[in-house]
């Protein structure tokens, strides 16, 4: 049965935070600059591109490219059960609207223009 009373006490428990909550969203304001990345590309927001692209960000955080092995090494260590498949059907379609680029290496980097995005989104 439905007691109204419940539902304040709901509010308030979602509303307090621990030092776990902060982590998530720190991660939640990841995704939300990546998903204005999709948005100005044109492109659907799913979890597998929001993974994608995050591990090919830190990648370039760090100053290297990534390969598709890479990626899906890097999704499965967060325990993302992705198929290999998958991570390189994404990898293609985010090649193909200009979001990535293959080097010759065989490795994806950003594209500047999509870098800039992710860029200017997290300074707001």
């Amino acid at each position: 049965m439905y007691n109204p009373q419940l539902q304040p006490q709901r509010q308030r428990t979602a509303e307090r935070t621990s030092p776990q909550d902060s982590t998530g969203a720190q991660e939640r304001i990841g995704n939300e600059q990546i998903r204005e990345l999709l948005r100005a590309y044109g492109l659907r927001t799913s979890l597998i591109r929001l993974k994608v692209i995050d591990a090919l960000h830190s990648a370039d955080r760090s100053g290297r490219s990534i390969g598709v092995r890479g990626v899906h090494a890097q999704l499965e260590q967060l325990d993302i059960p992705l198929s290999f498949l998958s991570v390189r059907e994404v990898l293609k379609r985010l090649c193909t609207e200009g979001v990535i680029s293959l080097g010759d290496d065989k490795c994806y980097s950003l594209q500047p223009a999509a870098r800039a995005v992710l860029e200017q989104n997290a300074l707001r």
